[in-house]
């Protein structure tokens, strides 16, 4: 085998056990801090000045209830409220997606209906939160408004991969800033001690480099 050129002798150089030691202290410590950082990361808040507000429809209460002393307390003129059709329960109520649900439950929280849009977004098995942008940016067509930026508000861990795919669907024209309240069902500092928190957190990391590596507008 030597004299056919197919194999060759050479050193490897490995670690020793102190080597070994750094090596594993080197990674323990990159896990850490990813582990604590993660989340942050994922649940971006940066808002930017704007007059339209975009809420997803799929919000719990609690965060749409934030949502309209947001949009009470800062220069909002107008509410535009997205959302898919209801999957469960929709047999025993009026409301058949999740957008005319949550602007039903946002003029109970005391936002006038004229100051809201409802843009139901289509039935689809995937990418969800792109069909609800795609469906934003078809009505902005027909109706020929022009919007330079909106704040589009949502809940934690979920924040950084709706702003991307909001981008995505709206085109470079629009700047889009985002509002991502806290989900008091876990303690986002220490996620990793709920099972909330981590099928937030782990579900959404996976959904986002899906989202930023493979997704295919």
């Amino acid at each position: 085998m030597v004299r056919l050129g197919l194999i060759k002798r050479q050193h490897v150089w490995l670690p020793t056990w102190r080597g070994w030691v750094i090596v594993f202290l080197v990674v323990a410590a990159c896990l850490i801090t990813g582990m604590l950082r993660i989340h942050a990361f994922l649940a971006v808040n940066q808002p930017i000045s704007s007059e339209v507000m975009v809420v997803e429809g799929w919000l719990p209460d609690f965060a749409l209830k934030k949502a309209v002393q947001t949009f009470k307390s800062q220069n909002y003129h107008l509410m535009v409220v997205t959302g898919g059709p209801i999957g469960t329960g929709h047999m025993l109520v009026k409301y058949k997606n999740y957008a005319e649900l949550a602007a039903t439950i946002l003029e109970q929280l005391g936002l006038e209906r004229s100051l809201m849009v409802v843009i139901p977004a289509p039935d689809v098995i995937k990418d969800r939160t792109y069909a609800s942008a795609v469906a934003l940016k078809n009505w902005l067509t027909a109706s020929q408004l022009s919007l330079k930026t909106i704040n589009l508000v949502t809940l934690g861990a979920h924040a950084r991969r709706s702003r991307l795919l909001f981008e995505q669907a709206l085109g470079p024209g629009i700047t889009v800033g985002i509002i991502a309240f806290e989900d008091p069902g876990y303690d986002h500092r220490q996620w990793w001690k709920s099972s909330l928190g981590v099928r937030m957190t782990l579900g959404e990391l996976i959904a986002y480099g899906y989202a930023r590596c493979l997704f295919n507008p």
